[in-house]
């Protein structure tokens, strides 16, 4: 049995959390992080030992003066056997949430490392890994206003 369009997740959040939350109320369930840094008005912070679908991950959340406006999950994995199922799971529950996307790069393919982009009501949500340059599983998670902000988008 397959979902049908209305049955795919329409917001996007990132721990739960809807983009606006303030750093104060997201590091109140969260901890404090391990890192903090500021670049151009966002600031971005740092947690370990964050559990995902049973994998360890470290977040980095991203906020504005607007409150917290996407994340980054990068996923630990220990040898390629894990790191390709982690992948793999990953891949299907996003499918599951928030539906398919087009995962077809025409010749390019084969050249390219493993990639999905979703988009859904102007967030984007990017999960990627390219193992020939060790680059670990990750998350990517913008909302419409860092979108805006990091990709000029209108």
């Amino acid at each position: 049995m397959y979902a049908t369009e209305g049955d795919y997740e329409k917001t996007v959040t990132l721990q739960n959390f809807p983009w606006g939350t303030s750093q104060e109320e997201f590091i109140k369930k969260m901890g404090q992080p391990i890192n903090r840094e500021e670049k151009d008005g966002i600031a971005s912070l740092v947690w370990e030992n964050v559990f995902v679908s049973g994998y360890k991950t470290y977040l980095i959340a991203y906020f504005t003066k607007a409150g917290l406006q996407g994340g980054t999950y990068y996923f630990l994995t220990y040898d390629l056997d894990q790191h390709m199922k982690c992948y793999t799971e990953m891949q299907l529950q996003l499918r599951n949430k928030y539906g398919p996307t087009d995962l077809y790069r025409g010749i390019q393919k084969e050249f390219r490392d493993y990639e999905c982009l979703w988009i859904i009501s102007g967030n984007y949500v990017h999960l990627k890994t390219d193992t020939r340059k060790s680059e670990p599983v990750k998350i990517f998670y913008l909302s419409p206003e860092l979108a805006k902000i990091l990709l000029g988008n209108s």
